[in-house]
C-alpha cells in the first residue's frame, strides 16, 4: 500500500511539473496584448508583405533608405516596422513562397512574451508544402515589427533524406580515416625497403672507393740498404781507417743494418 501511494505521489508530481513548464501565467492585460498582436500579424502585417510582393513596383522599396521604408509602410499600411527588418522579411517571404508554391493561407498562430518582445509563430498551408512564419514585435503599445521570416516546414521525406545524408557523411568520414590509416601503416614496409636499399648502395659505394685507393707503401725493413751516399762514404772511411788503409778503394758496402739500442 505504501509503495502504491508513493508511486501515485510521484506521478502526480511529474504531471504537476509538466503543467508548470507548459503553461505561462499571463495577466489579463498580457493575454489581451497577445491576442491583439496575433490579429495584427494575421490581418495586417502578413497581408502587407504579400501585397508588396505582388506589387510590380515593390522593387522600388530596395532603393529607399530604412527610414523612408518605415514612413511608406506606416502611411500605406498603418504599420510600425523597422525598415531593414521589413526589407529582409520581403526577401525571406519571397524565397519561401517559391518553395511552397504560393502564398497559401493562414491556419493558426501562437504567441509568447519574451521580455520586451512578442514572438508570434504563424502556420501557413501552401499549395505544395506547408510553412511557418516567425514574427517578432515590440512588447509595447506600438507593436513595431522588429523581424519577420518565413520557412518551409520539413516533410517526413525531407527529414529522412537529411538523416540519410548525415549517416552517409558520418560513415564516409569514418571509412576515409580508416583507409588513410591503413595506407600509412602499409607504407612503413615500403619505407624500410627503401632504407635498406639505400644502406646497401652506400656500402657498395664505400667498398668501391676503398678498392680504388692505392695500398700504402710499407716502410723499408731493417737490413735494407739506405740510399744515402754520404752515409756510405763515412762508413767506408771509418772501416778503412780501422784497417790501416789509406783509401777506401777495394771496400764495397753491400748493406747497412740498423740495430736498436736497449
Amino acid at each position: 500500500m505504501k509503495k502504491f501511494l508513493a508511486l501515485t505521489c510521484m506521478i502526480a508530481c511529474i504531471f504537476g511539473l509538466t503543467a508548470c513548464g507548459s503553461d505561462n501565467d499571463y495577466t489579463n492585460y498580457e493575454q489581451d496584448k497577445l491576442k491583439e498582436a496575433v490579429v495584427l500579424t494575421e490581418t495586417q502585417l502578413i497581408p502587407a508583405i504579400q501585397d508588396v510582393l505582388n506589387n510590380p513596383t515593390a522593387s522600388v522599396l530596395y532603393e529607399y533608405t530604412p527610414e523612408e521604408v518605415e514612413y511608406i509602410v506606416s502611411q500605406v499600411y498603418k504599420l510600425e516596422v523597422d525598415g531593414n527588418a521589413f526589407i529582409k522579411a520581403l526577401d525571406s517571404f519571397s524565397a519561401a513562397y517559391e518553395e511552397i508554391g504560393g502564398t497559401g493561407e493562414i491556419t493558426g498562430s501562437t504567441a509568447d512574451i519574451d521580455g520586451d518582445q512578442i514572438i508570434i509563430n504563424v502556420s501557413i498551408k501552401g499549395p505544395a508544402q506547408d510553412a511557418q512564419a516567425e514574427v517578432v514585435l515590440s512588447n509595447d503599445f506600438f507593436f513595431k515589427m522588429e523581424s519577420a521570416s518565413l520557412n518551409k516546414m520539413s516533410t517526413m521525406g525531407d527529414l529522412m533524406t537529411k538523416a540519410a545524408l548525415n549517416t552517409l557523411l558520418g560513415m564516409g568520414s569514418v571509412f576515409t580515416v580508416l583507409i588513410l590509416i591503413s595506407l600509412i601503416i602499409s607504407s612503413f614496409s615500403i619505407i624500410s625497403k627503401v632504407q635498406a636499399k639505400s644502406a646497401d648502395k652506400k656500402s657498395a659505394q664505400a667498398a668501391q672507393s676503398a678498392a680504388a685507393q692505392p695500398s700504402p707503401v710499407s716502410a723499408p725493413e731493417d737490413g735494407e740498404l739506405a740510399d744515402d751516399c754520404e752515409l756510405v762514404a763515412v762508413i767506408a772511411a771509418a772501416i778503412a781507417a780501422s784497417e790501416g788503409a789509406a783509401s777506401t778503394d777495394g771496400f764495397v758496402v753491400r748493406s747497412i743494418r740498423r740495430r736498436r739500442v736497449y
